[in-house]
């Protein structure tokens, strides 16, 4: 049985509506791209995590508000293990697209050394793979509801 590993993503669009993205270039497969977040520590809550997720990736200290999605997810993390995912989305709009990084650990250096805002069209038209698969729609679905 694989372990259980909770953990909160994080859909991060400017104030362009662009979505932050981190570019992982693990040792063991092909670079792919993900949105901010990571595991719930023991103890803590999914929109803590969030919050510090946020914070540790993008230097940005902001509510996560409520959770926008749930994904139940299979995957091999960095480190090398076999996981089952439960992945709670949060939609946080940050006030400009300046990040600052200093709190990723050193693994995070290692395999997370770039990062990029898209836009919708930008992403559908590069040819790396990102995570979530349905991120796009999940995306659009984040623009049209914070649309005034």
């Amino acid at each position: 049985m694989k372990p259980k590993r909770p953990a909160a993503r994080l859909i991060v669009t400017d104030s362009d509506g662009r979505l932050l993205l981190f570019r992982f270039t693990p040792d063991d497969r092909p670079p792919f791209w993900c949105t901010p977040g990571g595991a719930v520590d023991a103890g803590e809550s999914f929109e803590a995590a969030a919050r510090r997720e946020l914070y540790e990736e993008t230097g940005h200290d902001l509510d996560p508000g409520p959770c926008i999605d749930v994904k139940h997810v299979s995957f091999t993390t960095i480190e090398g293990v076999d996981v089952d995912a439960e992945e709670r989305y949060f939609a946080i709009a940050v006030p400009h697209s300046e990040i600052d990084t200093d709190g990723h650990t050193a693994l995070e250096r290692k395999v997370m050394q770039s990062h990029r805002w898209w836009t919708p069209q930008e992403l559908q038209a590069h040819g790396e793979i990102w995570f979530p698969k349905d991120l796009t729609p999940l995306w659009r679905r984040v623009l049209r509801e914070k649309a005034p």
